[in-house]
């Protein structure tokens, strides 16, 4: 190698050496703005989900849940459950515009199952109760004792669903594929919607077991919460989910 050719080498290794950083730099810098774009196209395109409104004040079951713990359910638990689930929308990718599509999908993150599951299972709940009770209609009565034997025998085994639910869970009823109502519980936010539920459908009542349900009330004693409950338990509202 001759010398002209070899100071020219040198000078562009030399180069090569300083200009190492500012490539690796740039590209550092593409990278992050490529992920701040695609969250900010994420956000853009994520919906929204709002805390329903209650059909009913805080007072209206004072024999079963009291004002504080239904307005600290409401403002501070389920009001949580809805602004998670906003903020990881605005993270994932997703196909679906509605809660129960989302719920449905396989592959659910962590905290889409559990933000997700806290929002569409107390809306669920709200809506399923109402001050006073409502009657049964006689059609739904007879479903129920085509599917459960009697009226008697269902409502035992639901108060038995959410009973024996070990630590915080819910007790359902469910409706599947093809029209059979069963009962079950899961765990913690999860619902039958899920592709992980043991039964899966549509889920037509929804009882919150979780201690923040009824423990300013009851303590541990949930087996008078479950009891007291299903006297205020809207089969109206249930019946017309069914699908």
């Amino acid at each position: 190698m001759n010398k002209r050719k070899f100071i020219k080498q040198a000078i562009w290794g030399m180069v090569g050496i300083y200009m190492a950083p500012t490539v690796l730099l740039s590209a550092c810098k593409s990278a992050t703005k490529n992920e701040q774009i695609m969250k900010t196209t994420l956000s853009s395109v994520a919906p929204t989900f709002k805390l329903p409104p209650l059909p009913y004040a805080y007072d209206a079951f004072p024999d079963t849940i009291d004002p504080l713990t239904m307005e600290l359910h409401y403002t501070k638990h389920h009001q949580g459950y809805t602004d998670q689930l906003n903020a990881a929308l605005k993270e994932v990718a997703i196909s679906s515009n509605t809660i129960e599509g989302i719920l449905s999908k396989e592959n659910l993150t962590d905290e889409l199952r559990n933000q997700g599951g806290g929002y569409y299972n107390h809306n669920l709940y709200w809506d399923v109760l109402t001050p006073g009770g409502s009657k049964m209609s006689t059609a739904f009565k007879a479903k129920i004792r085509e599917d459960f034997a009697s009226v008697e025998a269902f409502m035992k085994e639901l108060a038995e669903a959410g009973q024996k639910r070990f630590g915080s869970g819910w007790a359902w009823v469910v409706q599947d594929k093809d029209k059979k109502l069963h009962i079950t519980s899961t765990p913690n936010q999860d619902n039958p919607l899920m592709q992980i539920s043991v039964i899966k459908g549509t889920p037509i009542l929804g009882i919150d077991v979780w201690e923040h349900a009824y423990y300013l009330k009851y303590q541990n004693r949930r087996a008078e919460y479950l009891r007291k409950i299903l006297n205020i338990i809207n089969w109206e509202q249930v019946e017309g989910r069914m699908v």
